[in-house]
């Protein structure tokens, strides 16, 4: 079967997403209380918890097309990521202004590209 370029594409953002995604959620469950509190409104286990959604999120874009099971996930968490992308948004406006609320923006936007770009679950795996 001969993959389609927007398949390509997909798979591209999934992947460069699944890296972001794991080293952010990586990076809140490593660092201290402290060092991960710090500047932040939210607390240490509220941000730890964004952590773990974050991995898990990140492997949810990866590993249901890599294995072949339950390809219907990977939308699931690509959606995920876009409501924690858009509480990321809404957060870093509020606490340091419009210009450095782009990444997270973009991110979010790449997360929804990918959760309709993979909403045919009978094609999610091309």
């Amino acid at each position: 079967m001969k993959a389609s370029k927007i398949g390509i594409v997909l798979w591209i953002v999934q992947a460069l997403l699944c890296a972001l995604f794991l080293l952010s959620g990586g990076m809140k469950l490593v660092l201290s209380a402290a060092v991960l509190t710090k500047g932040s409104p939210f607390s240490a286990p509220f941000l730890r918890f964004i952590g773990v959604a974050e991995i898990l999120g990140a492997m949810g874009l990866v590993l249901p097309g890599i294995t072949r099971i339950k390809p219907m996930l990977t939308p699931l968490a690509a959606i995920g990521l876009v409501i924690i992308m858009a509480g990321a948004t809404v957060t870093t406006v509020a606490t340091m202004g419009v210009k450095f609320a782009v990444l997270p923006f973009v991110t979010g936007i790449l997360a929804a590209f990918v959760a309709y770009g993979r909403r045919d679950w009978r094609t999610a795996l091309r």
